[in-house]
């Protein structure tokens, strides 16, 4: 197997440099509020959130630099602007985006949710699928933008609401993973630490 040797120099610098920072970062206080266990909904119209462990809390901001906060404002209003009622929910046994979205899912009143990483990579998810599969998926977190973390609330909402349903699209671009690459295992590799082995989620609340 070809292993490119600038690159793994490259990531271990950089681990090493976020590692000095990361006591820095851990003391920035959170606006995000933990209130205790998740629980499952009973409100059908109910859209859950769930974000990764890391999220809101140790990392602040999406790979092309999106303000956590921002992105779950957005998030939040598409779901309202569709009748429907955002919860949010930090899952803390994975950094997997699919089974984010998945426990996010089988929370929610209404069976559907939304699971996003740290790094903003998306997904939309039914709480009758199975992890690897679901409603719409946006892995190429550089190119997601606030309006369409926008739409992503609205479709789940639509979905939630049993419409036909427009998936969102969003051109690829090939050089987003090269680019990006360095960044993203860093971000994936902060997220990771963070897990807590068969942790149950909790809800939280933002200050918005």
């Amino acid at each position: 197997m070809y292993v490119d040797e600038d690159l793994l120099k490259e990531i271990t610098k950089r681990v090493i440099e976020e590692i000095n920072k990361k006591q820095k970062t851990d003391n920035v206080p959170s606006y995000f509020i933990e209130n205790g266990i998740a629980h499952k909904g009973k409100n059908i119209k109910e859209v859950v959130i769930g974000v990764g462990p890391a999220f809101g809390k140790h990392i602040k901001k999406t790979i092309n630099g999106l303000d956590h906060k921002d992105v779950i404002k957005e998030i939040i209003a598409g779901i309202e602007e569709e009748g429907m009622v955002p919860r949010i929910i930090r899952v803390l046994k994975t950094s997997d985006v699919a089974f984010i979205g998945k426990e996010a899912a089988l929370l929610s009143g209404s069976g559907i949710g939304i699971g996003i990483q740290s790094k903003g990579t998306t997904v939309i998810h039914q709480k009758d699928l199975y992890p690897l599969s679901n409603l719409e998926l946006f892995p190429q977190a550089p190119l997601l933008n606030l309006e369409l973390y926008r739409e992503i609330g609205k479709n789940a909402a639509r979905y939630a609401k049993g419409m036909m349903v427009k998936p969102i699209l969003i051109q690829n671009d090939y050089m987003v993973r090269p680019k990006y690459q360095v960044k993203a295992a860093i971000m994936h590799i902060k997220e990771t630490e963070k897990i807590l082995k068969n942790a149950q989620s909790i809800e939280l609340t933002v200050d918005l």
